[in-house]
């Protein structure tokens, strides 16, 4: 066994065999984990700057910036709260950063001849994040100082961890974002074993693992963050990354639940507005429900998101405000994902806009024109090449492109409508030559990650018509590429299954349907997949 695959082990074993604290001694809205971050502050301004500390790890950035300025108003002359706010306004995995409220707030820094070297090294290193340059180079020299802050002082966790967020930040802008995601992962997994109570130490492993490929190193992780920071709202969701990586549904399932919950709770206790809401749980809970074939919850869910929707739009227009661009957003996901988990075409044409004072923009605008055209396609409908025609002109006028907004995706998107065109007029060798070129599209866009950003995976539709083409064992191979990128997914489940059952071959068939089955367990009783499933085993299941 090689190096590699034995420090991995370990790895595995230690987080599943490290003990989980009860956090008896604070309610659970409190709790953020345990860090340690020496500073040269007061007693009461140093407790508002560890939790603020705490809450960056969970990446809960409107309490560490509460916490933060709390921390500087209680001493005016606390130089690690002013560095702690200009972290909070950095958020690396999402592209995002606030130079310039950042670099207002590092000017509150006058004095730091009475902080250690340790804590100046911190300083300097974020004031190289808001440096010169651009954002690429400044988070390059962050990165870098933030490594040799570990370098020198070992035994400083909170170095390791931001070190390995770092990394992490890097990672979405660079072609060895493999590497930088395994070693920031390391590095998160190696301040568990010094602090199994530490927020970033769960977190960060989830995000460093966060592909198909490694989600099986996070599992522990995963199903301990939640424990760790039960007050973060975004503790609760992210064990979710790994569940749904994992396929692991009803896992997936309570921990989005939990999500969107705490999150509900937290903006009704502090009296924040409804775009506060943990809306990114919901769509993630409303996809998870329908690969149940929970059709019914994940239309609830659907509901809720119109309702909170129109409800911002009315309570805006009565105040003369804006409404608040995060109750709407992942709306299009949304809606894509209830025609194409339930394969309710139909549904599509009588699609209801969003409530008036949303205004999708090009991006969003695009995948509802996908949605419409490819249902329109493949009810053999004409309607089908006026949304190809506004999803093309889309994609040449341009939009703002960044890792979530791809061109390629529309490429995809365009391809994949063409394809069920052809496939609807019994045109497969056209269709299968088309799918051919969006899978190798789809190929070169980042590893899955949630819910399918592609929205109809391009290898679980060309096992589709590939079945439709009579090519049974063509298709087995497509559907198996598909679970490899999305394990457990239910549509690739049963297109397997019908692989199977349609080549001859009964055994795998059989294991097939059983698998679909086990991963609807909790479906509506009245769906028609269900029928098809148990059908096929009356008939072929040895007594």
């Amino acid at each position: 066994m090689s190096l590699l695959k034995i420090s991995i082990l370990g790895f595995v074993v230690f987080f599943a065999l490290a003990p989980v604290l009860t956090f008896a001694e604070s309610p659970a809205q409190t709790k953020l984990g345990k860090i340690d971050f020496p500073t040269s502050g007061s007693g009461v301004a140093e407790q508002h700057f560890l939790r603020g500390v705490a809450a960056l790890h969970s990446f809960w950035y409107e309490e560490a910036l509460t916490a933060f300025r709390q921390s500087t108003k209680t001493d005016p002359d606390f130089v690690m709260g002013y560095w702690g706010e200009a972290m909070a306004y950095n958020h690396p995995l999402w592209e995002q950063q606030d130079a310039q409220a950042a670099r207002a707030a590092l000017k509150n820094i006058r004095d730091m001849t009475k902080i250690t070297a340790r804590e100046r090294a911190y300083v300097g290193a974020v004031k190289l994040l808001y440096g010169e340059g651009d954002k690429r180079s400044r988070d390059e020299a962050y990165s870098r100082a933030m490594e040799n802050i570990t370098l020198g002082y070992p035994e400083d966790l909170e170095a390791a961890c931001f070190y390995s967020l770092s990394l992490l930040g890097r990672a979405r802008d660079t072609d060895n974002k493999f590497r930088l995601r395994v070693q920031a992962g390391a590095i998160a997994m190696d301040v568990f074993s010094k602090n199994p109570d530490h927020p970033c130490a769960a977190h960060y492993t989830i995000h460093a693992f966060d592909h198909p490929d490694l989600a099986i190193l996070a599992l522990p992780a995963a199903r301990r963050f939640a424990r760790i920071a039960p007050a973060s709202h975004h503790a609760q969701h992210m064990p979710a990354h790994i569940f749904l990586q994992l396929g692991m549904w009803p896992e997936a399932a309570a921990s989005n639940e939990a999500g969107w919950k705490s999150s509900v709770d937290w903006a009704q206790r502090e009296r924040l507005s409804r775009g506060h809401r943990g809306y990114h749980s919901l769509q993630w809970l409303h996809y998870v429900y329908l690969q149940q074939g929970r059709t019914k919850k994940a239309d609830e869910v659907f509901r809720l998101k119109l309702k909170d929707m129109m409800d911002e739009d009315r309570e805006s227009k009565a105040l003369g405000s804006a409404a608040s661009k995060q109750v709407g957003k992942y709306y299009e996901r949304m809606v894509a994902a209830s025609v194409f988990e339930k394969e309710d075409w139909e549904s599509a044409s009588a699609l209801k806009e969003p409530p008036k004072g949303w205004k999708p923009k090009p991006y969003s605008k695009a995948a509802l024109h996908f949605v419409r055209g490819f249902s329109a396609a493949m009810l053999g409908r004409p309607e089908a090449d006026s949304h190809l025609a506004s999803l093309n002109a889309i994609r040449e006028k341009g939009f703002d492109e960044n890792r979530f907004k791809r061109p390629e995706r529309l490429d995809i998107w365009s391809l994949e409508i063409q394809a069920a065109i052809r496939a609807s007029n019994k045109e497969y060798e056209e269709a299968i030559t088309l799918m051919k070129k969006a899978t190798a599209l789809e190929e070169k866009l980042p590893a899955p990650s949630g819910p399918p950003r592609i929205i109809k995976p391009t290898f679980e539709l060309f096992g589709e018509i590939l079945l439709r083409a009579g090519k049974p064992e063509e298709a087995a191979k497509q559907f198996a590429i598909s679970l490899l990128r999305h394990p457990n997914r239910a549509r690739s489940l049963l297109g397997a299954a019908r692989a199977a059952a349609d080549s001859g071959d009964r055994e795998v068939a059989i294991a097939g349907y059983l698998k679909f089955l086990a991963v609807w367990a909790q479906a509506d009783p009245d769906l028609p997949e269900l029928s098809e499933a148990r059908s096929y085993l009356e008939k072929h299941k040895a007594p």
